[in-house]
């Protein structure tokens, strides 16, 4: 049920009906799909290995990709949209894109890393702002961080739970959709 509610939030469906226009009005090729699968994949894969690694309220995660950036699963989002911008292959999407890249850099990830960030500073305090100041947001250092002996998680595996806890299996469900209907398109056009 909880998959459900937080798909279906008001923002999401206008999300959802840009994304439907897009399929509708897209017009791949065998190319742009197999191309455009390759950013879908690596995005997929980065966001499956963040959320095997967040520990969500319970400590400070900075293990796995987030040992490398800040917002991997920023990252693999944007991936995933540049994968289905070269599905689609049309003008119209490449206008989606264009807005959307205005909006989400423009005004939603800076919002999000303020509060997101005074969250982390307020539970983690010195901890956190070490770790922000070492790890960029986006662009992936070459070399994982190392906390302290003393700030390191307990427990750093991936682990599946974590995963199914953080609702990656939703996220895998609509992205696998929008290549099925992305492929589909294709099929009839």
């Amino acid at each position: 049920m909880s998959f459900v509610r937080k798909r279906l939030r008001p923002r999401l469906l206008v999300v959802y009906a840009l994304a439907a226009a897009a399929v509708f009005l897209s017009k791949p090729t065998p190319l742009s799909l197999a191309v455009g699968a390759i950013p879908i994949v690596l995005g997929e894969g980065l966001r499956l290995w963040a959320t095997g690694h967040l520990h969500k309220n319970d400590s400070l995660t900075v293990g796995g990709p987030y040992a490398y950036l800040r917002h991997p699963l920023y990252l693999g989002t944007l991936l995933i949209g540049a994968g289905f911008l070269i599905m689609a292959w049309n003008a119209i999407a490449f206008g989606f894109a264009a807005l959307f890249v205005l909006v989400y850099f423009g005004y939603y990830m800076p919002y999000k890393d303020r509060i997101e960030s005074a969250r982390l500073e307020a539970l983690y305090g010195d901890t956190y702002r070490r770790y922000a100041a070492a790890v960029p947001r986006l662009v992936p250092r070459l070399h994982p961080y190392e906390p302290l002996a003393a700030e390191r998680a307990p427990e750093k595996a991936w682990r599946s739970s974590r995963f199914a806890d953080n609702n990656e299996t939703g996220t895998a469900v609509v992205v696998a959709l929008g290549v099925l209907c992305m492929v589909v398109r294709w099929g009839v056009s």
